[in-house]
């Protein structure tokens, strides 16, 4: 039928890559030369496939419409029942750049006799095996050529890195468009918000606050929780940059500085990428306190601890929790769990005037910090370990390239020596983010806890600061008996 009608239906395939180098051939210019080849050929053009910016080297990339075309192929017709025998394309490289892809391609085309293909050179018989060798010796060539410039873009980009120049792409959140200059709007939303969240703000207070504003994205999208928290885990923001998630450094192991203005200052961001580090990690810290990713609605909630002894002579230990009370004057009373719930049951005490001891106690030792901290500034201990460790490192690493040192010896002992680093450098921006809220507490901490300045979420971060839990004991006798403070074992942070 189709010999009668001279009608050779067959299909376009049309690609630009989002790879290193853009094509020559835009889409639409591909989508031309095809016509134009099928012209020539007297062939008629049925259905146009398009992958655009879609790489065919990358094993992850899936491409619908290419993967839709293999289907038409082997049936022999698109969906809606139109013949198809046939496929055109700009080059062998528009279609595949794997071999695997490539051979898939051969067996859908062949699948029946008599099935065309061409190129803007003419056409090519997939069913030669010759011809079939040189299509896979050409997605070999063409896989190395990828890789030569995948391996040139990522030295231009360790480059780029290691001299603090700005990468590519849409300016960030925070700079001008030339990527150094701060937004004048922009970066001043950012630094607050980074010491909102030093000072223990949650991202969702933050947003509401950016919401309530308009402040959009680079994109001209609004802020989810996610987009916040990224932007400011960015090294960028204290002038540094990160490359396959870690800092860039040099070759003394000391952070590399970028060209751009810096919005916060490196300690500052040293304590949020401590405080978001921590996240990843259980929620149960070591010393038995609570991480809080949701701020509870009452001040002292799993920091309160029942201290009601038990059989085997330990105490309870079970966070208290919070039930209204209407006889209380405070309307609510902190009470250890139940059995079933991981508690004992048998301890409870009024909220309200558990929250106003415990407040005077903290704001008491906050002044007294605070006074301190303005007369001995406090200095990290691990410093000179770690330089220690970082100089014998480098030392050990000459030796092995200079075959001093044998690899059965340098790989274990620098495997060790990395581990120890790693955990210097985590327990120093824990120290960052401690020294960073303690910075937080002024003179006038008390003012601003009592005007309202503090939300729920920065007091108990405050609290936390100073204090690890407060273990609640029991009173000595049964029934109701007056509130007594001395009951209350704080137990404070050094």
């Amino acid at each position: 039928m189709l010999e009668e009608a001279r009608v050779i239906p067959v299909v376009s395939y049309a690609r630009i890559s989002a790879d290193i180098a853009r094509d020559a051939h835009g889409v639409e210019d591909q989508h031309k030369i095809n016509a134009e080849t099928a012209a020539r050929l007297g062939w008629t053009i049925v259905h146009r496939y398009t992958d655009n910016d879609l790489s065919a080297a990358k094993t992850t990339v899936i491409r619908p419409d290419f993967e839709a075309m293999l289907r038409a192929l082997k049936a022999g017709h698109m969906p809606d029942g139109q013949p198809v025998v046939g496929v055109l394309a700009v080059a062998d490289d528009r279609l595949t750049r794997r071999a695997g892809d490539y051979e898939r391609f051969v067996d859908a085309l062949t699948y029946d006799e008599g099935r065309l293909y061409a190129d803007a050179m003419g056409p090519k018989n997939l069913y030669s095996e010759d011809v079939e060798s040189m299509g896979l010796f050409g997605v070999v060539i063409s896989k190395m050529e990828v890789r030569k410039m995948q391996r040139r873009a990522r030295s231009s980009h360790r480059s780029r890195a290691q001299r603090g120049i700005p990468v590519g792409g849409k300016r960030p959140f925070g700079w001008q468009a030339d990527k150094l200059t701060l937004h004048p709007d922009e970066a001043p939303l950012l630094a607050q918000a980074a010491r909102d969240v030093i000072a223990g703000k949650s991202l969702h207070s933050i947003l509401k606050e950016w919401f309530d504003a308009d402040v959009r994205t680079v994109h001209g999208n609004k802020w989810s929780s996610r987009a916040l928290k990224l932007a400011l885990w960015n090294p960028r923001l204290c002038g540094w940059r990160k490359l396959n998630g870690e800092l860039v450094r040099d070759e003394t192991g000391v952070p590399v500085v970028g060209l751009w203005e810096p919005i916060i200052a490196p300690k500052e961001w040293m304590a949020i990428d401590a405080l978001f580090s921590s996240r990843l990690g259980p929620n149960i810290r070591a010393d038995g306190s609570v991480t809080d990713y949701r701020t509870p609605h009452y001040l002292l909630t799993g920091i309160l601890r029942c201290g009601k002894p038990r059989e085997d002579g330990t105490i309870c230990n079970a966070p208290l929790r919070v039930s209204a009370q209407a006889r209380l004057s405070g309307g609510y009373l902190y009470q250890c769990p139940s059995r079933e719930m991981g508690g004992c049951g048998g301890l409870g005490r009024n909220g309200a005037k558990v929250d106003e001891y415990i407040t005077e106690a903290v704001l008491t030792k906050l002044e007294e910090r605070a006074a301190m901290k303005r007369e001995v500034a406090e200095v990290w201990g691990g410093e000179e370990e770690l330089n220690r460790l970082m100089v014998k490192q480098r030392e050990m690493l000459q030796a092995w390239q200079n075959d001093q040192l044998s690899g059965e010896l340098f790989f274990p002992e620098n495997a060790r020596m990395e581990k120890r680093i790693k955990e210097l450098r985590a327990d120093r921006t824990r120290h960052a983010l401690s020294q960073q809220r303690a910075a937080e507490v002024t003179a006038d901490v008390r003012a601003r806890w009592d005007s309202g300045q503090l939300d729920n979420e920065q007091k108990r971060a405050l609290i936390r600061e100073a204090m690890h839990a407060v273990i609640v004991l029991p009173v000595e006798r049964r029934g109701r008996a007056p509130f007594n403070p001395d009951l209350l074992k704080i137990q404070w942070r050094e």
